[in-house]
């Protein structure tokens, strides 16, 4: 065998190397998004009922003691941001975020990312991770990826969602970082929630945004700068089942909705080691999320309904000029437009 070949070979075991890393990576974070807390759950319920129950009573008068810092600010871990791990998941993809303009970091901002999508991958991947480079991209900004406030309340789980940089999406606690007495906080809101995962569809692009309107409000008691956020791609990723309006299954999503906060989804894309076959595996699709322009926004201590709706509009107009501004640089039609419901 000559050198040449030899070459081709070990770029083909370097390259199947690369492949299998990434698809781990993905892997790994869909098994910790979907099955962590309840692991944790099961985990915590074996220890009280084993010999290290003095174990677990430490951890509670420590988690009580800590109840607090999901809605300050957070316990963001800079080493695992920087874990080599999220850049194969984000080359998985790719994921690539984008800048419009600088943003100073002597004010405060609410990101409001669109869409949801399934899993919110790209939402994740740049402002939960370093790995898009978001520290470079947009210096001395801290970006504080929000969740709901009841993934806190699992013992173990909270932990590594407060690692991941998440804080909790309580009222408090954005209060608490758009306050005036700190700067150059990004609040990071993935706007259409639980609902709009339910409409997520390839192709389309199906926003819950007309009554969403506490992220304005929030912006506007707290004189934070609106930036509308648009992932390109996060709804192209995954496929779900859609079940019939009324149908027994649709119900019991819109029921674990209302209870637990978020509705299960039944989603599919490509096989773990196969991209001919269904599986739990995200397709590879490219993410490109684009950081728009921000819309200035007055401090008003109580705003009226008239103010709110006021700067909802504002904000709709901005999300829709990014949106046709950069669909046809990345890959859709020139006749393709949101619908917000």
């Amino acid at each position: 065998m000559d050198s040449h070949q030899e070459r081709e070979e070990r770029q083909k075991h370097n390259c199947s190397y690369i492949e299998l890393l990434q698809t781990l990576s993905v892997l790994q974070w869909i098994l910790t998004f979907l099955l962590l807390g309840p692991v944790c759950a099961l985990l915590i319920s074996w220890v009280i009922y084993s010999k290290l129950w003095p174990v677990f009573v430490m951890y509670i008068i420590w988690m009580i003691s800590d109840w607090k810092t999901p809605e300050r600010g957070g316990r963001r871990s800079v080493w695992m941001s920087k874990w080599t791990m999220w850049k194969h998941f984000r080359d998985y993809f790719p994921i690539k975020l984008h800048k419009t303009t600088d943003l100073d970091p002597a004010h405060n901002y609410i990101f409001a990312y669109h869409p949801h999508g399934i899993m919110s991958f790209g939402a994740f991947c740049n402002f939960g991770t370093d790995s898009t480079g978001f520290s470079h991209t947009f210096p001395s900004l801290k970006p504080h990826l929000t969740t709901l406030a009841g993934n806190f309340k699992v013992p173990l789980y909270r932990d590594y969602l407060l690692a991941a940089g998440m804080c909790s999406v309580a009222h408090s606690s954005i209060d608490y970082l758009l306050s005036s007495q700190c700067s150059g906080n990004a609040v990071v809101i993935v706007i259409g929630g639980a609902a709009e995962a339910l409409h997520c569809t390839r192709n389309k692009h199906i926003l819950t945004l007309k009554r969403r309107k506490g992220f304005i409000r929030k912006a506007l008691t707290n004189g934070a700068s609106l930036v509308p956020v648009y992932s390109f791609g996060e709804n192209e990723v995954l496929e779900q089942y859609h079940f019939e309006p009324g149908s027994w299954k649709r119900t019991l999503q819109l029921t674990f909705q209302q209870w637990i906060g978020f509705a299960p989804c039944i989603f599919f894309g490509q096989g773990i080691f196969s991209s001919s076959s269904k599986g739990i595996m995200p397709l590879h699709k490219a993410i490109n999320t684009v950081v728009g322009k921000p819309i200035p926004v007055p401090q008003i201590e109580n705003p009226s309904e008239q103010q709110v709706d006021t700067y909802h509009s504002l904000y709709i107009k901005s999300l829709q000029d990014l949106f046709n501004a950069y669909k046809e640089q990345f890959g859709l039609q020139q006749s393709d437009s949101l619908v917000l419901i």
